[in-house]
């Protein structure tokens, strides 16, 4: 996700189909988003029903971390870094021209994420703090090395994200082994805000110029101003909310964010979408960034909206949603397939958005009924991502389609 300045395209390039088939050969670990986007859907699609029948008993809460701080973690730190990961270790070779990790050392990494999910239910304790710990500053290590070897400045500030988040896993584990004074979801919380800081800015680089691209007749407009003071509006209040600042002071900030971020989505034109769903799933999955603010807002001034709401417009919606639209076009975009949603993209995005929509609004709307709206919610989820699993595998795994590398 970049501008087109930094030489980032999620257009593939025409399919060439040769004269004659060449034998398939496995090309899962050619490039960053390949096995990274497979094993964070994989994850996705069957963690969640695993915590849902923990939630209820119908399972035991085995390992190191249990219950609800099991599974909040492993959807910041095992899911949502995984498609960070992918990400950047594709974009991050296109910003730069220079090399981030392919073959033994992508499938190390790899490697080294899966130990770590397993290991988290598993135990020794000791071990999967450490396995889970050192996976983000590696890589961090690989990006950092391609941008600075590119004077890539611009896109410095993914490294220091990634550290952020790093620091906050470390915080977690300490949390979660009694050494740190706080609860181990106050970390987890502020790691998810980093990543939906994330996907504020990555929005606001890509929907536009996807949109455009998609539909030249589209009134698709920026504004300097109003992106620079929604972005850091949204830093203040989510900030404000992990510090667990007064009402008087994380409402009005949530509030005026929650304004400024709507205005932005209506400025790229959401409605001239609706006949595109490889479009529309980002302008839908952006407007819970608004949702989750004003929430955000609302839960800070009463306790009839409990935050749960917020966090999970924010988790569900904005994070989910742009993961899912983002996983299938840059899967698309770069194995050179035509940029289109079939019938499986479509449905799979149709189904996350169920999820947010059953866990935020129904909730909302039914709070006596929270665990069949929670049950729905993670079926919907879970469907989503095995959908996307199962017609994804064979384009993660073999070879472009127009034989080209990568």
């Amino acid at each position: 996700m970049s501008a087109p300045n930094d030489r980032l395209s999620f257009r593939p390039a025409p399919v060439q189909r040769p004269d004659t088939a060449s034998p398939p050969r496995f090309a899962l670990f050619a490039l960053g988003f390949r096995p990274f986007y497979l094993l964070a859907a994989m994850l996705a699609a069957l963690s969640v029903p695993l915590w849902v029948a923990q939630y209820v008993g119908v399972l035991p809460s085995p390992g190191p971390i249990a219950g609800l701080a099991w599974h909040m973690h492993e959807m910041v730190f095992g899911f949502a870094v995984a498609v960070v990961t992918g990400f950047l270790f594709t974009a991050g070779r296109n910003w730069t021209n220079q090399p981030t990790p392919t073959g033994a050392t992508l499938a190390a990494l790899a490697a080294l994420w899966l130990a770590a999910r397993v290991l988290a239910v598993t135990g020794p304790s000791s071990v999967a703090a450490w396995v889970d710990f050192a996976f983000l500053p590696l890589v961090a290590w690989f990006l950092w090395r391609a941008l600075k070897a590119a004077k890539n400045k611009r896109n410095y500030f993914f490294v220091a994200l990634l550290g952020a988040l790093a620091l906050f896993n470390m915080t977690f584990w300490f949390a979660a082994f009694g050494i740190a004074p706080v609860s181990p979801l106050l970390p987890i919380k502020a790691a998810l805000y980093v990543i939906v800081a994330i996907v504020a800015i990555m929005g606001g680089r890509v929907i536009p110029m996807f949109t455009q691209n998609a539909i030249p007749q589209a009134r698709v407009r920026r504004d300097v101003k109003i992106d620079r003071w929604a972005i850091a509006l949204l830093a203040a209040a989510l900030a404000l909310d992990v510090l667990a600042a007064p009402a008087w002071l994380l409402a009005p900030a949530a509030l005026a964010a929650a304004v400024l971020h709507a205005i932005r989505l209506a400025l790229w034109d959401p409605i001239a979408t609706r006949g595109k769903p490889i479009v529309w799933i980002l302008h839908l999955s952006y407007a819970w960034i608004p949702v989750g603010l004003a929430l955000l807002a609302v839960a800070a001034l009463t306790p009839k909206v409990h935050e749960v709401y917020a966090v999970h417009a924010f988790a569900i919606g904005a994070v989910g949603g742009m993961i899912i639209g983002m996983i299938t076009r840059t899967a698309l975009g770069h194995t050179g397939r035509t940029l289109a949603a079939g019938l499986a993209e479509t449905f799979a995005y149709g189904l996350v958005q169920a999820a947010a929509f059953t866990r935020v609004v129904i909730g909302l709307a039914i709070p006596a009924a929270y665990g069949q709206t929670l049950a729905l919610s993670a079926l919907f989820w879970s469907a989503g991502f095995l959908v996307y699993t199962i017609a994804y595998i064979p384009i993660l795994t073999r070879p472009r389609a127009d034989g080209r590398p990568g």
